[in-house]
């Protein structure tokens, strides 16, 4: 049976803050960044696990990105590296790693996902991580575990399982998830979140005003803050999900990736209110 993704489901397993809670208790999020010309995506994902919660955001980058990055962050670490193994290691600790946004069709993303496999970190993987791997998909396969999501709109869907949706959304994303292992969130008008265990809910408050570039970016670094919380990966899917929605709704007209920031808070607020009657 498909649920309707509706906050009542999870809200009360959002990660809010106690007066005893710090910010090393609140979860370590890392966003790894493509290369100097494509630091943008990871940019906005970091900034969107801040706002969710995440007490601690690093942006893991190359070199040659690090001087171009610095002087946009301010909340948000920063730290480069030089190899996958390097990757692996500044990874180590991180509750939750985003990676994909603008990291590039080669091979050095391949060996980056596959580097960070190893930290036992859960991984959110979008966008370039997931079609670079067309035609290799039992590589990604071999990374992943049931902690870890993938956030495929449909061509990336379909570059890892052709055919799949000639089954139609609803069975393909099932049996997605179920052959990968992990979460998998099929994007689009209506959103589908499917769990490993055969669990799907439907996002019915879809936003026409996200279909604008960057708003994919945010999704992953909002689920990213919520998993590296350590909310419950499904959950935390649905909730980026239906949240990102409404804080676009909120926004309407004219919206862009960055300002999903300014309304993040009050589409929070509203749940935590919620939480608490």
């Amino acid at each position: 049976m498909i649920e309707t993704n509706d906050p009542a489901i999870w809200r009360n397993f959002l990660p809010w803050p106690s007066a005893e809670t710090h910010k090393h208790a609140r979860g370590r999020l890392a966003v790894v960044s493509g290369k100097a010309h494509h630091t943008g995506a990871a940019r906005l994902a970091a900034h969107a696990g801040l706002r969710m919660g995440a007490g601690i955001v690093r942006i893991l980058c190359p070199p040659d990105a690090a001087s171009v990055i610095a002087p946009a962050v301010q909340a948000v670490m920063l730290t480069p590296f030089s190899s996958p193994e390097n990757l692996s290691r500044e990874a180590a600790g991180s509750d939750a790693v985003v990676i994909g946004p603008a990291a590039g069709l080669d091979d050095a993303t391949i060996a980056n996902i596959q580097a960070l496999g190893s930290t036992g970190a859960v991984l959110v993987i979008d966008a370039d991580g997931l079609s670079v791997f067309k035609g290799r998909t039992a590589e990604l396969f071999a990374v992943l575990d049931r902690d870890d999501i993938l956030t495929p709109h449909e061509g990336e869907f379909d570059r890892l399982f052709p055919g799949l949706l000639a089954k139609g959304r609803e069975t393909a994303v099932k049996d997605a998830a179920r052959a990968a292992q992990a979460t998998i969130v099929l994007k689009g008008a209506q959103t589908l979140i499917a769990s490993p265990d055969g669990r799907i809910r439907r996002n019915e408050n879809g936003s026409p005003w996200l279909a604008t570039a960057g708003t994919g970016d945010v999704l992953a670094g909002m689920i990213g803050g919520l998993a590296a919380q350590r909310m419950d990966s499904f959950d935390a899917a649905c909730a980026a999900v239906w949240l990102h929605s409404d804080a676009a709704e909120r926004f309407g007209p004219g919206l862009t990736s960055d300002d999903l920031y300014d309304v993040l808070p009050k589409a929070l607020l509203e749940q935590w209110k919620a939480s608490a009657t």
